[in-house]
């Protein structure tokens, strides 16, 4: 498949999930009556995913600073699945659940409004960052290798802290705002 090809796959996936959380957020599409009980342990699970996926991005730019190349790889395929499994958790409950809102009242709501937005944001600006560079990654042990390579270290110079603001800002959002879920 060709550089071409891929970036076109990545362009539509990111275009897609940013459409899909569109809709999830006005709500358009039908929920059904009875929401499985497990839709509310969801925030949680993904809090928890989140947080992993922050340690292994850290743990990852550790492994490539000793060199380590075969181990940095290995952390970003699980990461990168960790966050995929974050998509779809994320997807099931903002379908099925209703919102939940930060008491206007409370002192911290300006703060909490800042990070949840940049949260937003950037978790949507990143996501084709991180497909690229993921892909860029995978590439360095194929024909013009040392190519991808430098294509993927300039890439995850904005990837990656990109990344591990979203993952970090993802627990602490969901930390603010757990207080205050439904069930």
């Amino acid at each position: 498949m060709s550089d071409k090809a891929v970036f076109r796959i990545i362009l539509g996936v990111s275009i897609f999930v940013f459409i899909t959380v569109i809709i999830l957020k006005i709500k358009i599409l039908p929920v059904p009556e009875v929401i499985p009980s497990f839709v509310y342990k969801l925030p949680k699970l993904n809090a928890l995913i989140n947080g992993t996926c922050s340690l292994l991005l850290l743990l990852s730019l550790y492994m490539i600073k000793q060199q380590n190349i075969k181990v940095h790889k290995k952390l970003n395929i699980i990461t990168f699945c960790l966050s995929s499994t974050f998509l779809i958790c994320y997807i099931t409950y903002h379908w099925l659940a209703q919102d939940t809102r930060f008491p206007s009242d409370n002192p911290l709501r300006t703060f909490y409004l800042i990070l949840l937005y940049s949260h937003i944001i950037l978790a949507a600006l990143v996501l084709p960052l991180v497909l690229l560079s993921f892909y860029y990654g995978l590439k360095t042990q194929q024909q013009n290798g040392e190519m991808y390579i430098k294509k993927h270290k300039r890439l995850t110079r904005w990837s990656f802290p990109i990344w591990l603001y979203v993952t970090i800002t993802g627990v602490v959002v969901y930390l603010m705002i757990s207080p205050y879920y439904l069930n």
